[in-house]
């Protein structure tokens, strides 16, 4: 199994989840279901199974021995099996803070998502506010999937922010909403 340096702790567990440090052997599983869910991500064509090694082997291997990478990446399993990844990206040490990702089997979304990223979310804010000590983990999203609002507002994230016509998708603009957690004892 993969360590990362900046962490305790290598597996994190509530209940049948748990989060463990990114798994080369999901790879192929993750680009899939990145080209399938592709219209709400930062991702601007479909992987190849070429683009998807050259990111394991090139930049997803050096995170583990950096003391202060620039993202975590978890796979997310439920019973030991593979249903999902995300983890924490764009982590600014200086400023305590970094996204959330998460991104899970596409055949699984439409009957295990609220419960699924209920279950991740938990997982990564004792990675996040317990391990590394950050201050303010959020999420930045495409106004595609208003599902999504409820869910984080369950775990107790806030609407911190609506980014106006931010993005250009599918030939129109859209909305990015920011909602955060913080870090505060």
């Amino acid at each position: 199994m993969n360590c990362y340096k900046v962490l305790n702790n290598q597996k994190y567990s509530e209940g049948d989840f748990s989060i463990i440090p990114i798994r080369y052997e999901d790879r192929l599983d993750i680009m899939k279901w990145r080209n399938e869910q592709i219209y709400h991500l930062r991702q601007d064509k479909p992987l190849t199974v070429e683009s998807q090694e050259n990111y394991f082997n090139n930049i997803v291997s050096k995170l583990f021995d950096q003391e202060k990478p620039n993202q975590i990446l978890f796979s997310f399993l439920r019973n030991e099996e593979f249903v999902g990844y995300g983890g924490l990206v764009h982590i600014n040490w200086v400023d305590k803070n970094a996204e959330i990702s998460f991104l899970m089997n596409t055949n699984l979304e439409k009957e295990f998502y609220s419960s699924f990223l209920l279950n991740f979310l938990s997982l990564i804010e004792k990675v996040a506010f317990s391990d590394l000590d950050l201050f303010k983990i959020y999420t930045y999203a495409f106004d595609v999937r208003p599902q999504l609002y409820p869910i984080l507002e369950q775990s107790n994230f806030f609407k911190e922010a609506v980014l106006k016509n931010h993005c250009f998708y599918y030939g129109s603009f859209k909305d990015v909403i920011i909602h955060s957690k913080f870090n505060i004892l």
